[in-house]
């Protein structure tokens, strides 16, 4: 029986995929809009890339994959750092037009292929109440490129977007509305934001200039997001509930947040609070955030600046009442227990003003502080989680688990056919985070604990055991 042609690219995106993992390069799309590659074209690609994966010089291959249309860029030269160059031509693999499922904007063949493999856990643990959520979106927004990268890093005019991957946490205090309203919420908010400052890119052409870039959309949306759960903002945009926001009003609660955009080039994290995102780097895991504790140096600065106080009781708190020096939404509990702890503030701190409900707003902050990380080929995999995890196990502990577990999956059960990846959590990524959450009760956690692992070599190979 022949072979459909749509079989044919399936397997050779399979073969590209493969051999990029064996090449030394980073991987980076360089175009979008070409027309008709047949598959012998294709196979003449792979055949060029395998002759030059031993070869060092190869730090960026023109390599990508998209949708066709009557628009073609010049088969432009790719510089590579020796000197050389590759024509655009010799290291594109496109599919045929009918079988396209991509948008016009152009994805990345680890996006094609290796769709995001991920898994959640979010268990109420030693707690009565569950104030915690998570939240998982692939292919949530395009991300326009001059966010990413400069011009002059060999790049296609063509291209204009990248998929990114959205992945939260969110750690609830003293209720789970706002942990639940940033859930269904600060995706969107930072799609919003995105949008606006896309004529903003253009002006940055350096590293510096997009981290500081990216600092400020994701501090818009997070203020953005305080402001509409603190009812400042009357007219909420996508995303998110009234009913919740009703229901926000009526208790004292805050949420922490650490959410991370994946692309196929960057890993953007952004944290406000003391949960936590961690990236296993080869055998090295590597912070991506670092908690917001009242007791951390600049933290305490910038309190007592503030007129704040911080207080040592079990722990450093805000003012003797928050365990965490940033938070999105932290109100006032009114009850006796709440009012003695407004008298000690008052002796403490005479010279503070405290509007409305939200006493704490000018010590806790919502204010997020964001990593803008280009991926590596070393990069295993990405874990986000709340304190209820951290409290009990390191980062190294919480990467290598992880690991292990995602590669014994695999080992046992092969990967999962290529027609069904992305299509929900992957089991392997699942595994790795239904045991480290029994771990952290094993060890003593009393907290809830969330838990969201990104696989990052989702390109890997394995046998099914027999």
């Amino acid at each position: 029986m022949e072979r459909s042609p749509f079989t044919r690219f399936t397997q050779l995106s399979v073969r590209a995929v493969q051999l990029a993992g064996r090449i030394p390069l980073s991987l980076k799309v360089l175009g979008s809009f070409l027309h008709g590659k047949s598959g012998h074209e294709w196979e003449s690609v792979l055949q060029k890339l395998e002759r030059q994966q031993d070869k060092q010089k190869a730090e960026v291959a023109s390599i990508g994959v998209g949708v066709s249309s009557d628009e073609k860029p010049d088969d432009e030269n790719v510089n590579m750092p020796d000197g050389s160059d590759v024509k655009a031509s010799e290291g594109i693999i496109w599919l045929p037009e009918e079988k396209s499922h991509v948008t016009r904007e152009s994805m990345g063949i680890y996006e094609l292929v290796c769709i995001p493999l991920w898994g959640k856990v979010s268990i109420i643990g030693n707690r009565s109440e569950m104030e915690d959520a998570v939240t998982a979106l692939p292919h949530f927004l395009n991300i326009p490129i001059t966010m990413l990268m400069g011009d002059h890093e060999g790049i296609s005019p063509s291209l204009t977007h990248v998929p990114g991957h959205f992945f939260g946490v969110y750690d609830g205090h003293g209720g789970s509305q706002v942990a639940e309203y940033c859930r269904e919420r600060i995706h969107f908010a930072l799609a919003e934001e995105i949008e606006q400052i896309k004529e903003e890119s253009c002006k940055s052409n350096t590293g510096e200039g997009r981290q500081v870039q990216w600092e400020k959309v994701f501090t818009s949306c997070f203020r953005r997001v305080d402001d509409e759960v603190a009812g400042k903002i009357s007219s909420p945009g996508v995303g998110s509930s009234d009913r919740v926001l009703e229901a926000v009003t009526l208790e004292t609660v805050g949420s922490t947040a650490v959410v991370a955009l994946v692309c196929s080039s960057h890993i953007i994290v952004s944290n406000c609070g003391d949960s936590r995102a961690v990236l296993l780097r080869g055998k090295e895991s590597m912070p991506l955030s670092v908690d917001h504790k009242p007791d951390r140096d600049d933290e305490y600065a910038r309190i007592e600046r503030a007129g704040g106080k911080v207080i040592q009781w079990e722990s450093a708190r805000v003012s003797d009442v928050l365990a965490m020096s940033r938070s999105i939404e932290m109100r006032i509990i009114t009850t006796c227990y709440s009012l003695c702890k407004l008298l000690d503030l008052l002796e403490c701190v005479s010279s503070a003003s405290f509007s409305g409900d939200k006493y704490l707003e000018p010590f806790v902050i919502p204010d997020p502080e964001v990593m803008f990380m280009p991926r590596a080929r070393e990069d295993e995999c990405l874990i986000l989680a709340s304190d209820g995890l951290w409290d009990v196990m390191s980062n190294q502990e919480a990467c290598d688990f992880a690991r292990k577990r995602i590669l014994a999956w695999h080992k046992k059960y092969g990967a999962l056919p290529l027609a069904e990846r992305g299509a929900g959590e992957d089991p392997a990524c699942q595994a790795a985070g239904d045991y480290m959450s029994k771990l952290a009760i094993q060890k003593g956690s009393k907290d809830n604990i969330s838990i969201v692992v990104v696989d990052l070599k989702a390109q890997r190979k394995f046998k099914t055991k027999t």
